[in-house]
């Protein structure tokens, strides 16, 4: 049951990327956190998100502008590091406050505490128009560095990412492929750092479910990229905005 939920997750996040404006970790994310614990949802997912990019990157990656790409992936892929080793660092951490309820212990850790926060607002930049619409100047350097950096610690840099290059004049397909590519040195930069903290995360154990979840990503982005590019289906995004922002709270409160 764990294995189909998370490919249909996974699959419908894809699809949901094409036309909500949602990044596929933004979903994913909380998705994974029902099942593991958050640092290794973070990771895990990091790894299908990875994977999908790459997989993106092969149809699209040709349209990517190369200046831009030095510019503002170098810094991403450096911060993306320093982000992921925060996160471990976090981890580590004891409880900030244990609760009972119904009769269950629930413990807040700062490191859900974090992520929680970060996925709520990263999730209300992908979706609410005020806050998508934000445009942060030109500075492609410093757009690297938050990225990154963020990319690192929870997973979420697309919403910070697109606010700095929306203003690079790329047209379209660049805009996308570009995007891509940095999201590649992102994912790159970070899963090193997980993978060699997480040894004991259940990767080689889940790998079948990784898999699995990689190639409905798959299969819904190729959906997404034939059906549903042109279509943007706002009662949708405001659905997965609440539902996201539900069990982000729920996961800052230890009830996941």
């Amino acid at each position: 049951m764990e294995l189909v939920i998370l490919c249909v997750a996974a699959l419908v996040t894809s699809l949901l990327t094409f036309f909500t404006g949602f990044g596929l970790g933004t979903i994913l994310t909380p998705v994974f956190a029902i099942f593991f614990p958050i640092e290794i949802s973070i990771a895990l997912t990091g790894v299908v998100h990875f994977l999908n990019n790459i997989f993106k990157f092969t149809l699209v990656g040709h349209h990517a502008d190369k200046r831009i790409v030095l510019r503002f992936g170098i810094p991403a892929f450096v911060f993306a590091f320093f982000g992921a080793f925060v996160l471990l660092k976090i981890t580590g951490l004891g409880p900030l406050y244990a609760y009972t309820l119904m009769g269950k212990e629930f413990v807040i850790t700062p490191v859900k505490a974090v992520v929680s926060v970060l996925l709520i607002i990263f999730a209300l930049m992908e979706s609410i128009p005020v806050l998508k619409n934000i445009q942060f100047g030109n500075n492609l350097v410093l757009g690297g560095i938050l990225s990154g950096f963020f990319g690192g610690l929870s997973g979420n840099q697309g919403a910070l990412r697109s606010a700095f290059l929306v203003k690079t004049g790329l047209s379209k397909e660049s805009f996308i492929a570009t995007g891509i590519v940095i999201a590649c040195l992102v994912d790159f930069s970070r899963l090193g750092v997980y993978l060699s903290r997480f040894s004991a995360s259940g990767l080689q154990e889940n790998l079948t479910l990784v898999i699995a979840a990689t190639l409905s990503a798959f299969v819904g982005a190729f959906a997404g990229s034939r059906l549903l590019k042109k279509i943007t289906l706002e009662t949708v995004q405001v659905v997965v905005t609440v539902m996201l922002i539900i069990l982000s709270i729920a996961i800052g409160l230890g009830l996941v």
